[in-house]
């Protein structure tokens, strides 16, 4: 009904001052001043209530301020659905990424890998780790490594453990705590580059369409395309955050998977082609899907509490 209300007003009447000089006091004290009160009138308007009468701009229920705590908020809710989710739904992939890094002799290919895992463990192999990997990746940073060590040593160690609930104490009672955050320093070395062309890449990308593949400007996009422009952008930023961040997934299923190891044993074992290689085509795949999916949950997030899209050429500041 409030949306029928200001569609049956012109634009050009709403101001966000309420100041047309037309109250009722004024009139009556300049009755027969009429010079009086025409001046009076001409230096109190602004250029858009000379127009004519101006009432003032309803407001706009539902709506966040932009850069609010409010919006700051509902991005973080919704960065947090994208990435816990998502990671959770490429479970399956993750752990034949994995073993394809730890063992590449019984894991050689993308399909012989998925093979071998169905026929020793059954459909319920492919969601090894997904508890930790929820939780994990929903919390991200500091918080992410003990998750993702449990999840290494259940996805890649058939009988280690269930699951988080038992494999969590299990690496604890082993080696302390610290046996939890031996793979920190990988994870960050994984996280931070990764994060960082997520981002930096997925703005320029999603510029870049709206600039040379998208004839029509953003603003004038629907919703639901504008949602398609972000998972594509998002699939191929999510190519590039797989490569530069590859080495460093290797170290870390490396480290999460042996008991003792550390970057040296890695390094030796797998050599500098193999840490930037190995299972990174399905890993390709994973984090390309992945990224998109997020970016797609994010934006739709983001206009569903009545934000824009992210990315594209932001709109044209009004002239002064």
């Amino acid at each position: 009904m409030e949306g029928l209300k200001e569609s049956m007003i012109p634009s050009y009447l709403y101001s966000s001052k309420f100041k047309t000089g037309f109250s009722n006091d004024h009139l009556v004290s300049n009755k027969g001043n009429s010079s009086k009160s025409t001046s009076f009138l001409s230096s109190e308007m602004d250029p858009v209530e000379k127009r004519g009468f101006v009432v003032a701009a309803p407001s706009e229920p539902g709506k966040i301020k932009m850069f609010s705590p409010a919006y700051y908020a509902a991005c973080t809710i919704g960065g947090t659905l994208a990435c816990g989710t998502t990671h959770t739904a490429v479970t399956p992939l993750d752990v034949v990424k994995c073993n394809m890094q730890i063992d590449p002799v019984k894991y050689k290919t993308i399909s012989s890998g998925f093979g071998v895992l169905l026929k020793e463990q059954g459909l319920k192999g492919f969601y090894k780790g997904w508890a930790p990997t929820l939780l994990g990746y929903s919390v991200q940073d500091i918080a992410l490594c003990p998750f993702e060590a449990v999840k290494v040593r259940v996805q890649t160690q058939p009988g280690f453990a269930r699951g988080l609930s038992d494999g969590l104490p299990k690496i604890i009672k082993a080696e302390g705590v610290a046996g939890l955050y031996k793979g920190l320093t990988p994870l960050w070395g994984r996280q931070i580059p990764y994060t960082m062309m997520k981002f930096a890449s997925f703005e320029t990308i999603v510029e870049m369409m709206y600039k040379h593949a998208i004839p029509t400007p953003k603003e004038e996009c629907s919703k639901n395309f504008q949602l398609g422009v972000s998972f594509a952008g998002g699939y191929v930023a999510g190519i590039f955050c797989a490569v530069v961040s590859h080495p460093a997934d290797n170290l870390v299923s490396f480290l999460n998977n042996a008991q003792g190891a550390t970057v040296g044993d890695a390094v030796k074992k797998l050599g500098l082609w193999g840490l930037a290689t190995r299972g990174l085509p399905l890993r390709i795949v994973m984090i390309g899907t992945l990224t998109g999916v997020q970016w797609g949950i994010y934006d739709a997030f983001k206009v569903f509490v009545g934000l824009p899209t992210t990315g594209g050429t932001p709109p044209a500041t009004a002239a002064k």
